[in-house]
């Protein structure tokens, strides 16, 4: 049966600020549906309150309110649209589910006329209810833990002592293991009861037997109105359960399940599917399984909406859940849809991994000081990565090279851990540097047998570990000049970079790559395809490894490349990476953004990224994308086949700027802003003697490598002083010191986890106010898109800052410096598409803080402002295209837009929540007020100060 054709209009709702537990993942799953909608000639309405992202881009969607997740907004909408017909909630997180279910209990849905779909109420009650959700399991004989639900203090302790110990405490309706716990002993109880009770919106908690050391799957799911179901991708966490989900590394398709398990495990995810509910759309299950040889399985939750997960699942398997589901829910049913990747066979088919994907959490514990980082059933990562490969350990090493942490993979990089009591502390205690210390724990000679004890991780996962490290003992026998083939091949094959291996030949990582060419062991590109290259694929969706060369008859060699270059001019868009604070999906839509417009320059765009949460990575954004680490062995070796015109460096945050320096070397052409003049912002030295030309005002500032030095240059500056690293993005390392002895500390720390920076001594200019502005330069033509004013006071770090576009409290005068500033600092730096410029502003006189030529946080948030595609003027003049007088500007704001950054401190008991230098937020949302009078803005002003420290 086709779609339901009474359906015209759709009200999807988003996800809001990006938190710990619902992040871009939902940003792409939102912006996949609005445009699988739309394909059909479905007008969408989209409500979400985040500015950074492409879902809340115009072209998205026919209307798009930037307003806050509440019934009040929801209310507003339909009242301006009475054709919705339908609301799609399933793709915005739990956030969306929730609102959507206040909506039907204030009878609001009804009151409108408008009916849910992707998913029916009783769906979200039963899975989110933990009582009803267990009964349900029971009545169809699916196996859960043993449990009970409590709804007050008296009523947890007497299941605990039914119970005993150890024990997992559940809330209903959270989202990323929020209020979640393990408790092990009586002492602790009665605290994380009070938590989780406090945690749930409905003071309702399930308390279940904790299976510990038991493993742990996810399995994606689609079901249409025809109760066709197909499981999308089967993924297991290496880490066993115990540690959530979205914390946990993880493997597709699974490595250690047997058949038997595995079709039961099936079996019981498409009958707790079918029994929740008559909805068509996707589900996220997850199971527990013994890890004896009975196998038993136990299931652990259903959530009726695309998951975390999904995202992943999509990457992983080529197959578009989000873009499927959506049309699910108009009423298509899968055998009526196309495979989105080879455009020839239908979408009622489960994909085939030829490759293996693993999964690593990107975490940022270093934003939060004070806070608890062993990992347990609270999620704790702000981001994540994924690699890709022919192996687990090809995978294993791809993302791990990806998370951009000073690794260059597991092991061969002197950074390991040496000390015994230390290794077994950190297997005991799994925190963000377990996937490293498992292999630090085999160098030294602990047994598996012993590893597996300690983490309960499967033995399977442990022997590839020691396969990668017996390798690297045997390649340590050799050197550069006697190493055989086989054995650099074997050790390209498992994903070891070209510096592990010079790290092992005590050699330069130079040496190894021409080694490799000359043994012309080159890597070579494979399709994602979804079905095992059973059927060809029409998409170019792309990941490297290394094969061993094959003969043909006439005795040529060759390996076999599946991604054939095209005659066409090319651009390369380097992506940002895993998101984290600091660098967060702000830069991804400026990749998408900079991708769209190379391609209206008719160039052919190719994408180079490794977030498997984001739109860049969606396998239609780019006419090509190589889904790969944004790392320089990687980079190089796909430039050097595509070959083309040149790269583009400043949209991709802090990652992607870090690479300009070897592209130059390389006689890579960058598009945009020269090395040189990126080089120069960064070099405070440079940039001061550059201020000074300018006749600028700057804070009195010094440069230290020591810390005798920093202390010498004190005397000079006066305190209190501002002290940072170079080169670093949210503000990592940065500090307020008010002393000798504060200041001793600081950079003796700083120098200890940074070896060889330079660090910067600002004077730090007390009570003055902050603001910034973003501007598009051709080299000599500069248009300034935006100023914004910070509410809080100087010292608080700008993502961290309330800002308002445009200012409120800055005279003409001070405006008229700032206008000045911005244009002289663009040109002399030759700036070629986007900078930002922060300045300090006392007495009326405007200070430069810093300067960066490049795509910044703000970026998205003015474009949304004020309606103007700012990236897309941007890479058009990167690319040479246009100069800024081309564009006609027309920006369209009535009052004033407010940036207002979300932290994520509830995840961390303890915690200091005092603001400084550093960035600690992760997300925004965006506030439109008519006027100052606004009571949102009284509130934000009078706290301005409070949080603010050192």
């Amino acid at each position: 049966m086709p779609k339901d054709t009474s359906i015209k209009t759709v009200l999807i709702i988003g996800s809001g600020p990006i938190i710990i537990g619902q992040a871009c993942e939902f940003d792409y799953s939102g912006s996949q549906s609005a445009r699988s909608l739309r394909e059909e000639g479905i007008k969408v309405i989209l409500i979400n309150s985040n500015p950074a992202t492409i879902m809340t881009d115009p072209s998205m969607a026919d209307h798009i309110y930037l307003k806050p997740l509440t019934t009040k907004s929801i209310i507003e909408i339909l009242t301006a649209h009475p054709e919705i017909d339908a609301v799609l909630p399933t793709m915005g997180g739990q956030t969306a589910l929730n609102l959507c279910l206040e909506c039907d209990e204030k009878g609001i849905w009804s009151d409108f006329n408008v009916r849910l779909i992707g998913v029916d109420i009783n769906a979200i009650n039963i899975t989110e209810d933990r009582e009803q959700f267990k009964q349900l399991l029971e009545k169809i004989n699916v196996p859960v833990a043993p449990a009970k639900t409590a709804t007050s203090y008296l009523e947890g302790k007497e299941i605990a002592q039914e119970f005993g110990f150890p024990l997992v405490i559940r809330p209903s309706f959270t989202l990323g293991g929020t209020g979640a716990a393990f408790v092990h002993n009586p002492e602790d109880f009665e605290d994380l009861l009070t938590r989780g009770l406090e945690a749930s919106p409905i003071h309702e908690v399930l308390i279940d037997k904790a299976l510990l050391g038991w493993k742990e799957y996810e399995l994606e799911l689609l079901r249409d109105k025809n109760d066709n179901v197909v499981i999308i991708c089967t993924i297991e966490n290496m880490d066993p359960m115990g540690i959530h989900t979205g914390d946990s590394i993880t493997v597709a398709p699974a490595m250690t399940l047997s058949d038997r398990t595995f079709q039961r495990m099936r079996d019981l995810s498409i009958k707790m599917m079918r029994s929740i509910g008559n909805f068509a759309g996707g589900c996220n299950v997850q199971f527990a399984v013994s890890p004896d040889e009975k196998e038993d399985i136990v299931a652990i939750e259903i959530n009726p909406r695309v998951s975390r997960s999904s995202a992943l699942a999509s990457k992983a398997t080529g197959y578009p859940i989000a873009k499927v589901a959506s049309k699910l829910a108009l009423g298509y049913t899968l055998d009526e849809l196309q495979n989105q990747i080879t455009k020839s066979t239908s979408a009622l088919f489960e994909p085939t991994l030829d490759y293996v994907i693993v999964k690593i959490p990107r975490w940022n514990f270093d934003k939060f000081e004070g806070a608890d980082r062993t990992l347990g059933l609270q999620m704790k990562s702000v981001g994540e990565v994924m690699g890709i490969g022919r192996s687990f350990q090809e995978a294993l090493h791809k993302a791990t090279q990806s998370l951009e942490i000073k690794r260059n993979g597991l092991g061969a990089d002197g950074k390991g851990y040496t000390n015994y009591d230390q290794i077994i502390e950190k297997l005991k205690n799994p925190s963000w540097d377990r996937v490293f210390v498992i292999y630090d724990a085999i160098q030294h000679g602990i047994p598996l047998s012993r590893i597996h004890e300690i983490t309960n991780i499967d033995m399977w996962f442990l022997k590839q570990y020691e396969e990668l490290y017996m390798l690297e003992k045997e390649i340590a026998l050799y050197t550069v000049e006697t190493l055989p083939k086989d054995l650099l091949l074997e050790a390209k094959q498992k994903g070891f970079a070209d510096r592990q291996i010079a790290h092992m030949l005590n050699t330069l990582e130079s040496k190894v790559h021409k080694l490799r060419e000359d043994m012309n062991i080159q890597r070579v590109f494979k399709l994602v395809d979804t079905c095992a290259a059973e059927f060809s694929a029409k998409t170019p969706y792309y990941y490297s490894t290394f094969e061993a060369e094959i003969e043909r008859p006439d005795g040529s060699r060759y390996v076999s490349n599946e991604s054939i270059v095209s005659d066409k001019k090319k651009v390369i868009v380097l992506g940002s990476g895993p998101n984290r604070i600091g660098q967060g999906i702000e830069f991804d839509y400026s990749c998408v953004h900079g991708v769209l417009a190379a391609e209206e320059c008719g160039y052919e765009t190719i994408m180079i990224n490794c977030n498997p949460e984001t739109v860049s990575t969606d396998f239609d954004t780019a006419n090509k994308l190589y889904f790969e680490p944004v790392f320089w062995e990687h980079i190089y070796d796909i430039i050097r086949h595509e070959k083309p015109e040149g790269v583009i460096v400043q949209l991709g945050g802090q990652t992607a700027l870090k690479l300009a320096e070897k592209l130059n070397r390389h006689g890579i052409k960058i598009f945009g802003t020269s090395y040189d003049a990126l080089d120069l912002a960064e070099d405070r030295g440079r940039f001061s003697n550059l201020l000074q030309e300018l006749n600028i005002p700057f804070p009195k500032f010094g440069v230290a490598k020591t810390a005798e030095q920093a202390l010498q240059l004190a005397d000079k500056l006066d305190f209190p002083l501002l002290v940072r690293p170079s080169y670093v993005l949210g503000g990592q390392g940065m500090k307020i010191v008010i002393n000798k002895k504060e200041l001793e500390e600081h950079v003796i720390d700083l120098l200890n986890s940074i070896p060889g920076n330079s660090l910067l001594l600002d004077h730090y200019l007390d009570g003055a106010i902050e603001a910034e502005a973003d501007a598009i330069c051709d080299g000599e033509n500069v248009h300034i898109i935006g100023i914004m004013e910070h509410i809080e006071p100087c010292g608080v770090h700008s993502g961290d800052s309330h800002a308002m576009l445009p200012p409120f409290n800055l005279g003409e005068f001070v405006l008229e410096q700032i206008k000045d500033h911005t244009k002289k600092i663009a040109v002399a730096l030759q700036t070629v598409g986007l900078i930002n410029i922060q300045f300090a502003i006392k007495d009326d006189t405007v200070y430069i803080i810093e300067a960066n030529p490049r795509a910044s946080r703000t970026v998205p948030f003015i474009a949304k402002a004020y309606g103007e595609p700012y990236v897309n003027y941007a890479t058009k003049v990167m690319l040479g295209k246009n100069k800024v007088t081309d564009f006609t500007f027309n920006p369209q704001l009535n009052g004033y837009a407010i940036k207002t950054p979300v932290f994520s401190f509830n995840k961390f008991k303890n915690v200091n929540k005092a603001l400084g230098p550093e960035m600690k937020s992760t997300g925004e949302s965006i506030l439109f007020i008519e006027n100052l009078r606004d009571d949102h803005f009284y509130e934000i002003y009078s706290r301005r100060k409070m949080y603010l420290s050192k």
